[in-house]
């Protein structure tokens, strides 16, 4: 197995006996140069946190003496505190440059302090050159470590936050939040509640990534067998567009327009018009727009209700084959919504009028007084117009 040399630990124990006198002025000297050099720390160095930061740079100092010359077995001492540190600067809502200024600013003091002492204390020119080596190495593992602590920390918050606001949008679109519980959990996720919201039906996975494609202040989780993505405010100049955009070619819905309060039901009729386009009643590639598919919904809404109807209303066509009540559905339909002229349906058919008259007499023997039953006429259309989507004799 191998294992880790550090520089330090070549080092005769001796070296720390000739260095230690100084430790308590260099740690006072790196204190009031990290205050004087890095604004973010310069106010809490006044009280308690610069008290803190003044032992803890003593005693970080006597560890790394105490390890000289002494082979290290596993961990190294002190560690957790470094740890830890990095963990603090992420609560405390900083980044990671001030800390590693610091290190940076300890590791030039202590060098110079320290190796004035050791040439004072007459040590050989590569003792001095190896202690070098073994401060500024030192000084880059303990950076490292709090490197660790900070990613250690930043990682389980960002985990936290996402399932915060994958629980927001799963509550919110199931509508099970009162206003006082959805303030709570939208500040929880990081997402100001707004007064209107869209939410997003999308063929995919990964709800944070549609999220983040959408972008717009979005936020996305998993919902059933789709992401549900909401923006907030989506009448606002420009958004939906650029919504279209960042979702183009995809498989997506943008649901209505509505207060927050009514997100299920903006979901619920994106997840409905997505359903349609997976099973071919609207095109796949989008984004869609919920609104703007309202008559493919109703028509849809209940398939079992609709071949009731089909079975009813289309009985006179059952005896005939396939193929010949295929044609004689096609020319219905365009009769139905060409009002009964022979012209338009022949031009829409592609046929010659006369073979439209034909098909037209056929159908007036087998349906009869129907074809003039304005009721009928809407049911057969209805029916119609279904079958004619589904692109098939069935529901």
């Amino acid at each position: 197995m191998n294992v880790q040399i550090r520089p330090w630990q070549s080092l005769d124990p001796i070296v720390g006996r000739a260095i230690s006198p100084v430790l308590r002025d260099v740690a006072d000297e790196i204190t009031e140069a990290i205050a004087a050099t890095i604004p973010e720390y310069r106010q809490p160095m006044d009280g308690e946190f610069g008290r803190g930061v003044r032992d803890a740079i003593e005693v970080t100092l006597r560890q790394f003496l105490e390890q000289l010359g002494h082979p290290a077995a596993g961990e190294r001492p002190g560690r957790e505190v470094y740890l830890a540190l990095g963990r603090g600067e992420f609560r405390a809502g900083r980044g990671l440059d001030s800390l590693q200024a610091a290190y940076r600013i300890g590791a030039r003091i202590a060098w110079r302090r320290i190796s004035e002492a050791a040439i004072a204390a007459g040590l050989e020119a590569s003792t001095v050159a190896l202690l070098a080596e073994s401060i500024f190495a030192y000084i880059d593992e303990i950076s490292a470590e709090s490197v660790e602590g900070y990613a250690s920390v930043q990682a389980a918050s960002a985990g936290e936050r996402s399932r915060a606001r994958q629980a927001f949008v799963r509550l919110i679109v199931a509508g099970e939040l009162d206003a006082a519980e959805a303030e709570e959990r939208a500040a929880a996720a990081g997402w100001p509640l707004p007064r209107q919201l869209a939410a997003i039906a999308v063929e995919h996975r990964d709800g944070e990534r549609v999220a983040a494609i959408v972008g717009e202040g979005a936020i996305g989780a998993r919902v059933d067998d789709l992401v549900c993505v909401l923006v907030g405010d989506p009448q606002a100049p420009g958004r939906i567009e650029r919504i279209r955009v960042a979702l183009d070619g995809r498989l997506a819905v943008i649901g209505r327009s509505v207060p927050w309060e009514r997100a299920s039901e903006s979901f619920a009729r994106a997840a409905a018009c997505a359903r349609l386009a997976r099973e071919g009643l609207l095109p796949r590639a989008g984004p869609l727009v919920a609104q703007e598919h309202l008559a493919a919904l109703a028509l849809h809404a209940d398939p079992a209700l609709l071949e009731e109807l089909a079975a009813e209303r289309l009985e006179p066509l059952a005896a005939l084959t396939p193929a010949a009540a295929a044609r004689l559905e096609e020319t219905l339909l365009a009769w139905l919504r060409h009002q009964g002229a022979v012209a338009a349906v022949a031009a829409e058919l592609h046929v010659h009028p006369q073979t439209v008259r034909y098909r037209l007499a056929r159908l007036r023997e087998r349906f009869g007084d129907a074809l003039d039953d304005p009721d009928a006429r809407f049911d057969l259309e209805l029916t119609l117009r279904a079958r004619a989507m589904r692109g098939s004799g069935s529901y």
